[in-house]
């Protein structure tokens, strides 16, 4: 048996483009004598579909979609996920389901059992999980299909109230195939291959795994679906990051015959998140994403061009290269605004970057409009002296003037704040924390030197100066970030273990972090909830990121 392995990049809502695109795999799969092919979880509709599924011309859509792709499957068969009804008068209106189509007919509907409710999942809320579990009968092969979260228990987790392969396996199926939505992150993503080795070990099969890729706002998808044979080798891994058309033949005796291309000695189990921080950890698979987020949002908003508040710092400087990466340097425009309190190098080091870059940049100095602005609030400020506010305000005239251009030339301002700053408040709502989408809100300040580095590992695009210098705001003299926080160094990890470890206070301390700078950053998180909250879309790169998937009350008073 000929399968193919789709591993294709969809738009959310887009029925007639995501139709199309998987009608064109079944045509070139059926050219190349496929019997068999395999798409990802909900690719009809694409995933996570969210509050769309509420509405019933939505679901109506995606039913007519499985329709028009099931006139396709005549001589192949298809396996392809999408929304379907629940019949029954109790539970929730609709399945996560895959539909096995072959012959121009229906041929089975599996159901999602284990429905994900945590972090940036809430099929719970939309889904009701499976009530019965059977094999599918395909060219005389038994098949177990299951979907995403459906593999990562074994049955030896108590919060799951079934285990959906145990029940299949008393079915003796041939094969495990598996359509997932399993988005990234750098400490997850390597650790795919061992649950499916784990799959593989203990039921004594081969699996199918097909994952999706592509980035659907602040979520981005690898891809890397695979082959995996009965003695948990890899016999066919789909690259990472980018769409794909695989196949592998599964023989009469349950073997492929490709060869093994990775060992199942060399792969590693699930790992859990780290005790301990690791600013390298990961970092050109954070890169890969950083530029598929950047491409697939402003692909799929229908924009082509990005501004950028380009400082002479780190962040933006970061930000800056990505984005001519991605969307091209001629579509990416930097915007420098001096003010009395940048220095000149910061104006020569962002002017050297646009020039290492090849894109466009503007200069504008917001010295005068500065003075006019404090010249009408003189009357109510009077005589007080010089604090936050007048620094504010100095970042809230860049955050207009940029937003300005973003509006007049039909451009999506890049926000450059990082996660260090987000998570400790440092920084200006309606002012640096403007922007259509942020780069680099889920990158610790050393992830950023660190990906600084990856960037120019070729040759220098990132000026060496705008690296080695010590990062500042320039809102007043000689002002460093090291005034308001920690050295970043030691600050990383502190919020990492209260982030992505949601760890207390006392464990914290107890790790040898010092007690009063542990309640002082923590205090720090938790009061600035409220800008996080007003902030905007963050492409996520970590096991827990701002945004969708950290829900912390405003007004909470944990640790406060």
């Amino acid at each position: 048996m000929k399968i193919f392995l789709a591993q294709q990049n969809y738009h959310i809502g887009n029925f007639e483009a995501n139709t199309h695109k998987i009608i064109s795999a079944i045509h070139e799969a059926k050219r190349l004598g496929g019997d068999l092919i395999v798409f990802s979880e909900l690719a009809v509709c694409g995933y996570p579909p969210r509050d769309f599924l509420e509405f019933n011309d939505f679901i109506d859509q995606g039913l007519a979609a499985i329709h028009t792709i099931r006139m396709e499957a005549d001589s192949i068969g298809v396996l392809v996920g999408a929304p379907s009804r629940n019949p029954k008068a109790e539970g929730k209106d609709l399945f996560n389901s895959a539909y096995l189509l072959h012959e121009q007919e229906i041929k089975g509907v599996a159901h999602k059992s284990l429905l994900p409710n945590y972090d940036i999942f809430d099929e719970y809320r939309y889904f009701e999980p499976a009530y019965e579990w059977n094999i599918m009968h395909f060219k005389g092969r038994k098949i177990a299909v299951t979907i995403c979260e459906d593999i990562w228990n074994l049955g030896d987790d108590p919060l799951y109230r079934i285990c959906p392969m145990d029940i299949l396996a008393k079915q003796h199926p041939d094969l495990m195939v598996n359509l997932s939505a399993s988005p990234f992150d750098y400490i997850h993503a390597e650790g795919r291959k061992g649950i499916i080795k784990r799959n593989v070990a203990k039921y004594k099969l081969p699996m199918i795994y097909c994952n999706a890729v592509g980035s659907q706002t602040e979520i981005v998808f690898d891809g890397g679906s695979l082959a995996m044979n009965a003695q948990g080798d890899i016999i066919s891994e789909s690259p990472y990051f980018r769409e794909s058309l695989r196949a592998v033949t599964l023989q009469d005796d349950g073997n492929f015959i490709e060869p093994v291309i990775q060992h199942a000695a060399s792969i590693a189990l699930e790992p859990l998140i780290p005790k301990t921080y690791n600013a390298e950890h990961g970092i050109d698979s954070i890169h890969k994403a950083l530029l598929t987020g950047i491409r697939d949002y402003f692909h799929k908003m229908g924009f082509s061009r990005a501004i950028v508040a380009s400082s002479g710092g780190i962040d933006s400087a970061v930000v800056l290269a990505l984005a001519c990466e991605a969307l091209g340097a001629n579509n990416v425009q930097a915007v420098l605004m001096p003010s009395q309190f940048s220095t000149s190098h910061s104006v020569s080091d962002a002017e050297q970057l646009s020039q290492n870059l090849g894109n466009e940049y503007t200069t504008l100095p917001i010295k005068d409009i500065f003075a006019a602005y404090e010249k009408e609030l003189q009357p109510l400020f009077k005589n007080m002296p010089f604090n936050v506010a007048e620094e504010n305000l100095q970042s809230r005239i860049r955050g207009t003037l940029v937003m300005a251009l973003s509006n007049k030339f039909g451009s999506i301002l890049l926000n450059t704040s990082n996660k260090s700053e987000l998570a400790t408040g440092y920084g200006t709502l309606y002012g640096d924390m403007a922007g259509g989408l942020s780069v680099l809100g889920d990158l610790y300040k050393m992830q950023v030197y660190v990906l600084a580095h990856y960037i120019n590992r070729n040759k220098e695009i990132i000026p060496h100066n705008i690296i080695k210098k010590a990062p500042s705001a320039e809102l007043r003299p000689g002002q460093k970030d090291a005034d308001s926080l920690p050295e970043y160094d030691i600050l990383d990890p502190i919020l990492y273990q209260y982030i992505e470890r949601r760890k207390g206070p006392k464990d914290i301390i107890a790790e040898g972090h010092d007690e009063q700078l542990v309640h002082r950053v923590l205090k720090m998180v938790n009061s600035n909830e409220y800008k996080r909250n007003q902030f905007c879309p963050i492409i996520r790169i970590s096991p827990k990121a701002f945004g969708v998937g950290r829900r912390v009350p405003i007004v909470g008073k944990y640790l406060s």
